[in-house]
């Protein structure tokens, strides 16, 4: 009796130490408050990155650059600001615009400005639905410039063609702290593909485009899934 009731301990112990299934994407969340907002590298060493479109003003693509690591300096693309928070936000946020670096702006051209948290998608993470939730509040959008959150997959075998592109318009939002969400199913398709959250910003003739952001959080939709393992072949490795 002993022996069967050790048996069973330790395999239901083992059945409790199973781990998901495999996984590619990883959750993330971010409320900024453990950054610091001093330190040029903060956003880059956070995992944030940056790319940039520019097209002319009848809308023709012209170029891009990047992947670069985020900036934290307020010159072009993002910063971590202070003090625009709410009771929910805290003290420290991220504040998203167009790249005021880029000195094509004086000619009239569009810059796109995209800051994103970047991953890959592998066969495990087929048929899970993932949500993309923040809060965010309209900083100094002005004339024409506009401004959106999204979930993008791209195909790096094929041109790193664009394969999903869900966005949530953030250009007239208002100028008080809202809850946002958009979610993406990956389907089989998506495999080796690659899976990018966050912001982006156009302005042409450094027109403001601010828009703040804060508790970010990526993360499964349900239920995480387990390995199709049975408690009688737990049991077979001490028999």
């Amino acid at each position: 009796m002993k022996s069967q009731l050790t048996t069973f301990l330790a395999a239901a112990a083992l059945v409790a130490l199973l781990p998901a299934a495999s996984l590619a994407l990883m959750p993330y969340s971010q409320d900024f408050e453990g950054l610091d907002a001093d330190n040029t590298a903060a956003l880059a060493d956070d995992g944030w990155l940056v790319f940039g479109n520019v097209f002319n003003a009848g809308g023709d693509y012209l170029y891009g650059y990047g992947v670069f690591a985020a900036p934290n300096d307020g010159g072009g693309f993002c910063q971590i600001a202070t003090g625009e928070g709410g009771a929910a936000q805290g003290m420290q946020q991220l504040n998203v615009f167009s790249d005021y670096n880029n000195q094509d702006h004086a000619e009239g051209f569009i810059i796109e400005a995209n800051v994103f948290q970047e991953q890959a998608i592998e066969a495990g993470d087929v048929d899970d639905t993932w949500l993309f939730e923040f809060d965010a509040k309209r900083g100094n959008v002005e004339g024409a410039s506009t401004a959106l959150a999204f979930i993008k997959t791209i195909d790096p075998g094929n041109g790193f063609a664009t394969t999903n592109f869900i966005t949530v318009e953030m250009t007239d939002a208002p100028t008080t702290w809202s809850t946002y969400s958009i979610s993406l199913t990956i389907d089989g398709s998506l495999e080796g593909q690659l899976l990018q959250i966050g912001f982006q910003n156009t302005a042409t003739n450094y027109a403001g485009s601010g828009v703040f952001y804060d508790n970010i959080d990526f993360r499964l939709d349900g239920p995480v899934a387990v390995e199709n393992t049975t408690l009688s072949g737990v049991k077979a490795l001490f028999e």
